[in-house]
């Protein structure tokens, strides 16, 4: 979907919005349509829940493996049938609101992607009030530089993330590789629902956990940052999925927008792609189904690149 030439700009701008606005739209939970916000988080759990015991129930697996010194930096990787190191490796990041989640109920996707042949990999790091929002973004580069060094014939690493993970996702794209010292054969990115510009967070409840100042989330956020630098792709063949749900809030939808456009007008190989009839939480939950649209967005990504 090409919204190169759109413009976001005559929307409502999120500083003329009311407090108890500017809280609602950035409160996914909201807007959801087919279920009560509480029944839908139970839902989303508990869908994640029995992902994750039957992925490692039936899949080949390393669970809880250290990616770097704390306790919070652990990953588990799900392995196809035929276990190689020349496999593309999927990375996926979870959300909630870099205070909620965790790897042990984020395989959503682990039985439809290792079907075909693609290793998952599912990241912890140390979500808030432990971990601030910097140590957050440098626990993921850390874990992208540990699976390339781990299994430097990888066939592609994809980084997907859902929300915030999303976000920390999209932070590789600014990462400093050189300190990792390791290059990563990043081959795509697939950032669902996610938030790019994390100023306005600041302002809501959402942020009491957080502590972020209004000089951290600049300095945290993916959108201004390829505003102003315009970063050139490392690899112009990456892959960058900007995905977002029909029924997500429409803050979400504008940052998306936006950021798929920074994206484009710097040289990325972007997309943008709305999805039909799924809200915040349904988005990520249905890659449980391998005929789901999202999950074949995925394989085609990979396959075609790899």
């Amino acid at each position: 979907m090409d919204v190169a030439g759109a413009s976001c700009r005559s929307e409502a701008s999120w500083k003329e919005m009311s407090k108890e606005e500017l809280e609602t739209q950035y409160t996914p939970s909201s807007w959801v349509i087919r279920r009560g916000a509480e029944e839908t988080l139970r839902t989303y759990s508990q869908i994640g829940n029995e992902a994750t015991k039957r992925a490692q129930a039936t899949r080949g697996s390393l669970l809880h493996i250290p990616y770097g010194h704390r306790e919070g930096e652990r990953l588990d990787i799900y392995f196809p049938e035929e276990e190689s190191e020349a496999l593309p490796f999927f990375v996926f990041f979870h959300g909630g609101y870099w205070q909620s989640g965790s790897k042990d109920s984020s395989a959503f996707m682990v039985s439809p992607l290792t079907a075909k042949g693609v290793a998952v990999v599912v990241v912890a790091y140390d979500i808030a009030p432990k971990g601030t929002l910097d140590q957050m973004v440098d626990q993921v580069t850390q874990s992208v530089a540990f699976v390339q060094k781990r299994y430097p014939c990888n066939e592609g690493i994809y980084l997907c993330g859902h929300s915030a993970g999303a976000h920390l996702a999209a932070m590789m794209l600014l990462a400093n590789w050189t300190k990792h010292g390791v290059t990563p054969n990043l081959k795509g990115f697939l950032l669902i629902s996610g938030i790019y510009d994390l100023e306005p967070i600041v302002h809501t409840s959402q942020n009491a956990a957080l502590l972020m100042s209004v000089e951290d989330a600049q300095r945290n956020s993916p959108q201004r940052h390829l505003e102003v630098a315009l970063t050139q792709p490392v690899d112009p063949a990456c892959h960058i999925l900007v995905i977002v749900g029909q029924h997500d809030t429409p803050e979400y939808h504008r940052q998306s927008r936006e950021f798929y456009q920074t994206l484009h007008r710097g040289g990325w190989k972007a997309s943008f792609e709305e999805l039909d009839d799924v809200d915040h939480f349904e988005i990520i939950w249905n890659l449980t189904q391998k005929d789901y649209v999202l999950t074949q967005m995925i394989l085609k990504t990979i396959f075609q690149e790899s």
